[in-house]
């Protein structure tokens, strides 16, 4: 259903009926960790796919920046240049 290296692979799925009436899978409520991470200041035109690549030589583990900032739409993380965003060593 998803790729190995995302953020919600090997996590459990579970069906309900949506509004229609068909069957919906959806992946079950994940708790994360508390991660520690570098304190990096935003510059205007960062993006989370470079930095990740940058950081760990894969540009799709920007959810891992966003994992620990608890930020659930990933690119507001970089959408104001000068906040300061932790990104984690690993």
């Amino acid at each position: 259903m998803f790729l190995d290296n995302s953020r919600y692979a090997g996590l459990p799925v579970t069906t309900a009926p949506d509004a229609r009436g068909r069957p919906a899978t959806a992946v079950k409520l994940r708790r994360l960790p508390p991660v520690e991470g570098e304190a990096v200041v935003v510059h205007e035109h960062d993006q989370l796919d470079v930095m990740s690549h940058q950081r760990y030589r894969d540009g799709t583990r920007f959810w891992h920046v966003a994992d620990a900032n608890s930020e659930l739409q990933a690119n507001a993380l970089v959408r104001e240049p000068g906040r300061t965003i932790a990104v984690p060593e690993a």
